[in-house]
């Protein structure tokens, strides 16, 4: 079958019928200036070999490169396996199996993620997964909402410390609602929120506090007492977390004395590649006294009238299964395919695993900050940070040193110039670098600062 299955003459044909004189007509609708016309850069027709051919060359400048950037992705080692079963044909489908009529064995395999997360998070309940890390935040926000009913203000603390991707898409989802995010900021000596800056807003109806854990620049925050701050003065605690950091770090529902309220994340690090940009997934965990009002889909274990078990949709709060205006949300709630993936990841390592991997990934990453040293690179913060790290250079703008570092092969880092500070990088080194790529990184940022 053809991929345009219809020859010119019935198309013609078609446009007679409804009285169109050709085919752009029927975008009228769309402003000119909206409309991008031939794309410069999508050939003309290919063969088969021929797309193959140019897919290659296309991808080859991506190969090879030595990395060293997180900033919200980061680069793990996935064993072989993890890909293998999950693309084995009971789990690889062009189609989302969300609905009531999902099989057993995909409702197991979420009902064991939803498991993992929650022993990962210290909380008591996951969904299914969100669409990824930075809707959840906002999705986590809309709950904090709805669940904080003594709070009549609707506004919600956010430290500038939260990744900016996150920010700004909480803010476009939120905003039209008439939730306020507040930017809450970070003390630039040690890179983190001081719990004393809180004490602005004892006074104030506050919704929600977000908590990022590590934050953006690799920091550890102050969880416990912000987490206090929270439940003293009636706001929802939501953390944002990398899942992986808490194979070895506190989970958010033992933060403080009562735990954070929601956490959410990105389960990027747990089985996906680096694959320009995704796909990836947002989870969500929750206490039990507020699933009601999470998001999602959550699958449970239950006994048939044999005694044998099974697995059930137990909840699904969107307008597909209730009614419109009872809906928490409509956003897309199982990302299955990769959500497949990082169960079998997170099954294969298991807790020991997960806890060598995040403990090697913070190692590297010091030993770097420290290699780095002679070079006259110093950390931007003196709190202390995870498994990456905000290094300022000695040079006024680190965006050509960069450069010259990634013609040489090595992805330096990400480059926080484009949020405030031109003479740094944030520089991430998981436990896939080894001593001679850590030494690599410094040899060559040695070249690239003496050109």
């Amino acid at each position: 079958m053809p991929f345009i299955p219809h020859t010119q003459d019935e198309i013609d044909a078609m446009l007679a019928v409804i009285g169109a004189p050709d085919i752009e007509s029927l975008f009228d609708d769309i402003p000119a200036a909206l409309r991008s016309g031939p794309l410069k850069t999508v050939p003309d027709a290919l063969s088969e070999m021929q797309v193959g051919r140019l897919m290659q060359s296309r991808a080859a400048p991506d190969a090879g490169a030595l990395n060293f950037i997180g900033a919200g992705a980061y680069e793990h080692h996935i064993p072989a396996a993890v890909w293998d079963i999950a693309t084995r044909g009971e789990f690889y489908s062009a189609y989302t199996p969300y609905q009531a009529e999902a099989s057993q064995g995909t409702l197991q395999l979420i009902y064991e993620f939803q498991t993992m997360l929650t022993g990962l998070t210290g909380l008591e309940v996951s969904n299914a997964s969100l669409y990824d890390g930075a809707s959840a935040l906002a999705e986590a926000v809309l709950m904090a909402v709805r669940l904080n009913r003594k709070s009549r203000s609707r506004r919600v603390l956010v430290p500038a410390s939260v990744h900016p991707a996150y920010r700004a898409t909480a803010h476009a989802i939120v905003h039209a609602q008439g939730i306020e995010l507040i930017e809450l900021p970070i003390d630039p000596a040690v890179g983190r929120v001081d719990p004393a800056a809180l004490a602005a807003y004892d006074a104030e109806d506050i919704t929600a506090l977000v908590v990022p854990q590590p934050n953006f620049y690799g920091v550890l925050e102050e969880v416990d007492a912000l987490t206090d701050w929270a439940a003293a003065h009636n706001a929802l605690l939501i953390a944002v977390v990398n899942p992986l950091t808490l194979a070895v770090l506190t989970p958010p529902g033992e933060w403080g004395a009562a735990g954070a309220d929601i956490a959410v994340g990105d389960g990027q690090p747990l089985g996906a590649p680096l694959s320009s940009g995704g796909p990836y997934y947002g989870f969500m965990c929750t206490r039990m006294a507020h699933v009601r009002q999470m998001p999602g889909r959550l699958v449970g274990r239950s006994i048939d009238a044999d005694g044998k078990p099974g697995f059930v949709l137990t909840l699904q709060a969107r307008e597909q299964h209730i009614r419109r205006s009872k809906a928490t949300s409509n956003i897309c709630t199982n990302q299955g395919l990769v959500v497949t993936a990082s169960t079998i990841h997170m099954a294969i390592l298991g807790p020991d695993g997960l806890a060598r991997v995040a403990a090697a990934s913070y190692a590297n990453t010091h030993a770097l900050a420290e290699k780095l040293r002679p070079l006259g690179v110093e950390p931007v913060f003196a709190g202390d940070y995870f498994h990456e790290v905000a290094l300022r250079l000695p040079v006024a703008n680190a965006a050509p040193v960069l450069e010259r570092m990634a013609a040489e092969g090595v992805l330096g880092g990400y480059e926080l110039g484009r949020i405030g500070w031109p003479d740094a990088v944030l520089v991430c080194a998981t436990e896939t670098k080894t001593e001679e790529d850590l030494q690599r990184y410094v040899d060559t940022l040695a070249r690239a600062l003496r050109s």
